[in-house]
């Protein structure tokens, strides 16, 4: 049924591609529903599945809130438990119910992750987003929503929440912007683009004076290639590397290793900065499962190097950047030692965090040193 199964028949399901070469099914496109876009003037959910957090530092997520209906055009709609901190999964599963059940919302945005997204599972009405599927943004223990909807057969949109990207300090990153432009309002291709610069430290979200300015950037050495030498199109699969390894404990969300087959699957690593001895073997244990063989590319997320528990200077950034992209390649060396990587790729807990489709194309261009997304 293609990546994660679901209602949707694929243009090529997994299990057609059994038996045959690699280079065979390199090319490799599994469709998924994409749900219509929304218009300025439409209304789109501000919800918050995995953390209240917007209850206890309300500054990142009213501007956030304030750009998407000011810059964007859209009319945000809060739910019950969008500002309340520690709300019961099943309150929880109720707003995202009567987020994507009301015809007016066109799209559905997290305010921001967190860590327990995957007690909601129980309680949702798969009938409820078959019914009304809707463009779901959000990264980090969003995973876990988008995995759920992958294995309904619907896409969704790794990226886009609304305390960290629309609501970040001076002003909403350009390429960040541009990203989340195409995803809500645009279909077909987009290239992603590698940065030039990022933020890595972070600031106290409860100084309104944090919000005033663009955050301090540095310069980085942009994408790192490895077995760069074909094209692969595949399904895009992935998300938060932590809340995937959780989502494989429960045995919750996760697609059969089949279904995985030529998929693009898409990684990156939370602001707790998992050691790197830590990324290893969650990656191994997907190795074990075959999923890294399966894939037909892997695409890694440049890790957040730095946060309030972690205040590394610049050259233990560094050093963190430079263990976890070895223990990448120690995984796919050993389970996967001709398919393409890309690490260090700006997205998820990083800034600038470009939008990814979940279920939907990525093209990696090996040659050409270039990655193509299809919203």
């Amino acid at each position: 049924m293609g990546v994660g199964g679901g209602g949707c028949e694929p243009v090529h399901p997994g299990n057609r591609w059994r038996g045959r070469s690699r280079r065979d099914w390199l090319t490799c496109v599994i469709i998924h529903r994409r749900p219509p876009k929304p218009s300025p003037g439409d209304h789109v959910a501000l919800v918050s599945p995995s953390s209240g957090l917007p209850g206890i530092l309300p500054l990142p997520f009213e501007l956030g809130s304030r750009r998407i209906a000011e810059d964007f055009g859209l009319i945000p709609v809060e739910y019950p438990t969008t500002r309340r901190m520690n709300a019961a999964p099943a309150d929880r599963a109720a707003d995202l119910h009567a987020a994507f059940s009301d015809p007016r919302i066109k799209a559905v945005i997290c305010s921001i992750g967190g860590d327990d997204l995957i007690t909601v599972l129980p309680h949702l009405d798969p009938e409820v987003f078959r019914a009304h599927p809707k463009p779901f943004f959000g990264y980090s223990d969003s995973t876990v929503m988008h995995a759920y909807l992958s294995r309904l057969g619907i896409a969704s949109y790794y990226g886009g929440a609304v305390m960290t990207d629309f609501g970040r300090g001076g002003r909403i990153h350009p390429e960040v912007e541009r990203s989340l432009r195409a995803a809500l309002f645009q279909s077909g291709e987009y290239e992603l683009l590698p940065e030039t610069d990022i933020a890595e430290v972070d600031r106290d979200w409860a100084d309104p004076a944090s919000l005033e300015t663009e955050p301090d950037t540095t310069p980085t050495g942009g994408w790192r290639w490895h077995h760069a030498d074909r094209v692969v199109t595949g399904t895009g699969w992935g998300g938060c590397l932590e809340v995937v390894s959780w989502m494989l404990m429960a045995d919750k969300a996760v697609p059969a290793t089949a279904d995985l087959t030529g998929a693009v699957l898409f990684f990156e690593t939370t602001e707790e900065l998992p050691p790197a001895v830590e990324v290893y073997r969650m990656l191994r244990n997907m190795g074990e499962r075959g999923w890294l063989a399966a894939c037909g590319a892997l695409l890694m997320g440049r890790p957040k190097c730095w946060s309030f528990d972690h205040l590394n200077d610049e050259a233990a950034r560094a050093r963190y950047l430079a263990d976890q992209n070895a223990a990448v390649m120690r995984a796919m060396t050993e389970y996967a030692p001709e398919t393409p990587v890309v690490l260090n790729v700006n997205f998820g807990h990083t800034d600038p965090n470009l939008v990814l489709p979940y279920s939907g194309p990525i093209r990696v261009d090996g040659p050409a040193r270039r990655l193509t997304v299809t919203y």
